[in-house]
């Protein structure tokens, strides 16, 4: 019988390395963001919603949405957000349903890559959540290394999501990142040992 797991974290908690893993081991992996983005792709009924509710500044010159311009906007104004999600996330799980689907129908174990899982009360959708756990001062100190930004901006990136020590508490199971990736390999395979998903 496949199975589904949610796979979560806060961001910049290397969520996205253990999906890699993850695929290396044979699971099948549906992403969130790579559906966040097909949801708002040029020519889509997306982007033009996008237009629609935030204008053309909220477009770049490729006919895409400009990431720069609505991160700055949904990280300062919640209520921006709000409306964002109400025109993404509705497409978003259609488009990742429909794989989720696919996948158990080829008869593979199914990783749903969800960053928001809890903040979307998405658990239910999943037979259990894997989070990838790493502390809140190395989540800043990455997100400040990978996207350039300032402390400030990192901290209210880290903060705009559900603490990563209360999700720990939510999860079935915690992935400890807190060392390098070595480590974090060892520690996954532990799991896929114990869940019998790969041979001891």
């Amino acid at each position: 019988m496949s199975k589904v797991i949610g796979l979560t974290g806060g961001i910049a908690s290397g969520k996205s390395t253990v999906s890699e893993l993850l695929t290396a081991f044979g699971f099948k992996v549906v992403d969130a963001d790579t559906a966040a983005r097909e949801a708002v792709a040029k020519g889509t009924p997306g982007i033009e919603k996008v237009r629609e509710v935030f204008g053309d500044e909220a477009i770049d010159e490729n006919g895409e949405m400009d990431r720069k311009y609505m991160g700055d906007l949904v990280f300062n104004y919640p209520g921006e957000r709000i409306k964002l999600n109400e025109i993404v996330h509705p497409i978003v799980r259609e488009i990742m349903e429909e794989k989720k689907q696919q996948f158990l129908k080829e008869g593979h174990n199914v990783i749903m890559d969800i960053p928001l899982l809890y903040e979307n009360e998405l658990q239910d959708t999943v037979d259990e959540v894997w989070l990838v756990y790493t502390s809140e001062s190395i989540q800043i100190d990455r997100l400040m290394e990978r996207n350039d930004l300032t402390q400030e901006e990192a901290k209210a990136r880290v903060y705009s999501q559900i603490s990563i020590d209360k999700k720990s508490r939510m999860a079935d199971h915690v992935i400890d990142n807190l060392g390098d990736k070595l480590e974090l390999k060892q520690n996954l395979e532990r799991l896929l040992s114990e869940k019998g998903f790969i041979e001891k």
